[in-house]
């Protein structure tokens, strides 16, 4: 199954499609800049927030061009 077909992703699967470091991904849901979901020991994050991330950059982005 292909990560975009997912309601929710690990820490790795959000770091790879945000293009940043596994331990950047982590340090990001520790101060809470991404929304994640503890369940348990693991923590998944929500497909849509990864995209609601990516949509605001892309704005923040157009906003300053």
């Amino acid at each position: 199954m292909s990560i975009s077909n997912l309601a929710t992703m690990t820490v790795s699967q959000a770091a790879t499609v945000l293009g940043i470091s596994r331990s950047s991904a982590y340090e990001c849901v520790r101060l809470g800049s991404i929304p994640s979901i503890r369940l348990g020991r693991r923590i998944v994050i929500p497909r849509r927030a990864v995209d609601e991330l990516l949509a605001t950059a892309r704005l923040d982005q157009a906003a300053t061009a």
